[in-house]
């Protein structure tokens, strides 16, 4: 296996370091995001504009659309560079990941131009309406309605966890606009701004962080959605969703790996028992490494491997986990507070300058859960790399 690139990806990476090393804003450096994952500060706004006008935002984009069409391998030591850094070249991550994403896939040139484009300039933000209070990670048990009056839909429903959503601009929400056929093919896909009337949104703090609000409660109510807002084909949301996740996924396994290696800096073994368990975490951080740059190799030669994603998110999503949850319990009660305290367990890194053991580990379960449930991954390599029967 060659574990290095050819020399045309290094000198993009090499120009994409130079343009960092340019332009970068001193308020860029550090690494923490605004609470609310649909608030962009000023600079941050600024930050992520310059960076769809030179073409550095989503380099695997065409020109138009903030890109400079590059191969995955480009794209992948773009994301390293950033990764390395800890640089966000979005405060809105997943109007960026995912709902620009979805609409360059699926959405109209009209649809692109108004919306996929305002997003990826920072000219608005966005959220995703997906998970109800009965259908979390089931999507096809979702039962927020739309019904099609004229030129326009009415919504009626909750969703739930939509982070972001007090302070975004619209909504990409999944919602049931034919109950009388088998579930997954009455879905369709809504851009609903969060203005108009009969949208309410109620922000709520996580275990991790109380008083962080970042999740929300979103409730409609007779919401009347201009007909052009469809996206995608009616009841076709369940290709959407699938395109949705793909792209929260596709690389996905190297924020896991960036935790991993955060963790081995930062996770200091005093007794036998935490030495092992310090062996495991450097073997499960250059397991995800290999076999994540073995799909990426796949990708790169035009070969889907989609089940090789599953893997890799289980994978490097209970290893952070685990990991995390070892190193609370080998802090102890220092653990429960700010690692600045706890200089034995912990260096003063960025990726702790405002968590404790404990908020790094309750923040873990939100990455077995983000980008499909570790049970969902499992059906999928049960089925897909075992050929195992459905039931």
């Amino acid at each position: 296996m060659q574990l290095n690139f050819d020399a045309d990806v290094e000198e993009f990476r090499a120009e994409f370091v130079a343009f960092l090393d340019e332009h970068l804003p001193p308020e860029a450096e550090g690494g923490v995001r605004a609470k609310s994952s649909a608030d962009i500060p000023a600079w941050a706004r600024e930050w992520q504009r310059l960076q769809f006008d030179s073409g550095w935002l989503l380099p695997g984009n065409p020109p138009e659309f903030g890109g400079r069409d590059a191969g995955i391998l480009q794209q992948y030591v773009h994301l390293e560079e950033l990764s390395r850094r800890r640089i966000y070249h979005s405060y809105n991550p997943q109007g960026l990941g995912i709902i620009a994403a979805s609409l360059l896939s699926f959405g109209t040139p009209e649809q692109k131009q108004k919306w996929a484009v305002r997003i990826l300039r920072a000219e608005m933000t966005a959220a995703l309406g997906m998970s109800e209070p009965g259908a979390g990670s089931d999507l096809a048990s979702l039962r927020t309605r739309a019904r099609l009056e004229g030129d326009e839909f009415v919504v009626n429903g909750q969703k739930v966890w939509t982070s972001g959503a007090h302070d975004a601009d619209v909504l990409l929400t999944f919602v049931r606009t034919d109950p009388d056929v088998p579930q997954h093919k009455g879905i369709s896909v809504l851009l609903i701004p969060t203005d108009l009337p009969g949208v309410t949104r109620r922000p709520f703090g996580a275990i991790s962080s109380p008083t962080d609000l970042d999740f929300n409660e979103v409730f409609f109510e007779d919401v009347r959605v201009p007909a052009e807002n469809l996206i995608g084909e009616l009841n076709g949301g369940w290709r959407v969703a699938n395109g949705s996740l793909g792209h929260e996924r596709t690389l996905l396994w190297l924020s896991f790996a960036e935790r991993l290696e955060a963790l081995l800096r930062d996770f200091r073994p005093t007794t036998v028992l935490d030495r092992d368990r310090y062996a495991t975490l450097v073997m499960d951080s250059t397991a995800l490494r290999l076999l994540g740059s073995r799909a990426l190799a796949r990708e790169s030669r035009g070969e889907q491997d989609v089940p090789a994603l599953s893997v890799l998110k289980l994978m490097g999503s209970e290893a952070v986990q685990s990991a995390t949850g070892h190193a609370l319990a080998a802090a102890g009660a220092d653990g429960l507070v700010h690692p600045m305290l706890t200089a034995p367990y912990c260096h003063t890194d960025l990726e702790t300058l405002y968590a404790s053991w404990f908020e790094r580990y309750a923040r873990s379960f939100g990455y077995t859960i983000a980008g499909g449930t570790s049970e969902i991954q499992r059906n999928v390599i049960a089925e897909r790399v075992l050929g195992l029967p459905r039931r």
